[in-house]
């Protein structure tokens, strides 16, 4: 089994490291907040280090997953960054949601080390990570992908190699413009079938199998009528999320008028209070008191 090292214990990071370990892979972790590497490391085992240049050390495979792409950039670079204490020959990985323009930049940071590098942004959720369910779009080339599929995959249901460098956050910004009106048709649809008053338990039953049927309606709709949203995807990370497709599609002059109008609903949400609540949290705006 490799030996890994993973830096960044947040939401996602905290449960995905604990699989590495307890698949049997040797995992070095590191987090700024040291206490939570130290609870880590007292729930599952492996060890913790102070700088990430020192937890990836001996590592043949190093995890990232911080918050953004300034955040990436401070724990590679410098002199305690894992630039400086990775092994030729070994493979950096980055499940961060960040910039096309920065995997393609790691990469060729890595390459000048003999390193490889993949960019490997997550979808599923707390509940993905914690379960060991999450989809992971790859970006980068075969062979180095080849060599961290099988690690990867003791956290994933599924991974693909989507194509080169910056091709992993790419497919994550597709996935989440589908998340942004999917998620609000859902809302608008739930508040018309109680507005409506449907039996809503059976309207779900009746639709979950059929052309409507989606992750979010299957894990969320009664979440969403009850206005629970204490979990989940916060809408503070789905507005940094927009921040880089809006990027991105601006560089290649398309526009985005539906996930522009739900970004909106999302500042909104911001502003009355939600912005640590789950997306789904968007049928607030629609819900009267």
């Amino acid at each position: 089994m490799p030996t890994c090292a993973f830096i960044g214990l947040g939401v996602m990071g905290y449960p995905m490291a604990g699989h590495l370990q307890n698949a049997g892979n040797q995992t070095t972790v590191y987090n700024r907040t040291i206490s939570k590497a130290e609870k880590w490391v007292e729930e599952h085992g492996g060890s913790l280090a102070a700088t990430p240049r020192e937890a990836v050390e001996g590592a043949e495979i190093v995890m990232l997953c911080v918050g953004n792409d300034d955040d990436v950039r401070s724990v590679v670079y410098g002199e305690s960054g894992v630039l400086e204490g990775m092994s030729p020959g070994s493979v950096l990985v980055d499940h961060t949601t960040a910039s096309a323009f920065l995997a393609k930049e790691l990469e060729e940071a890595c390459e000048s080390k003999d390193i490889g590098f993949i960019d490997a942004p997550i979808s599923g959720g707390q509940a993905g990570a914690e379960s060991g369910q999450l989809s992971v779009m790859c970006g980068g080339s075969g062979e180095v992908f080849s060599k961290i599929q099988a690690t990867i995959d003791v956290y994933s249901k599924i991974s693909i190699l989507t194509g080169p460098s910056g091709h992993g956050q790419l497919t994550k910004m597709v996935n989440q413009i589908c998340i942004g009106g999917l998620l609000q048709g859902l809302s608008e649809a739930l508040e018309f079938a109680r507005r409506s008053n449907l039996d809503t338990e059976k309207v779900l039953q009746a639709i979950s199998q059929g052309a409507s049927a989606s992750w979010y309606l299957s894990n969320r709709s009664e979440t969403m009528l009850d206005r629970h949203f204490d979990h989940g995807f916060a809408v503070d990370w789905m507005r940094k999320d927009f921040s880089i497709v809006f990027e991105e599609a601006e560089r290649i002059g398309f526009e985005l008028p539906v996930t522009s109008l739900v970004d909106g609903f999302f500042a909104e949400l911001q502003e009355k209070g939600h912005s640590r609540s789950d997306v789904s949290s968007l049928i607030e705006l629609l819900v009267e008191e």
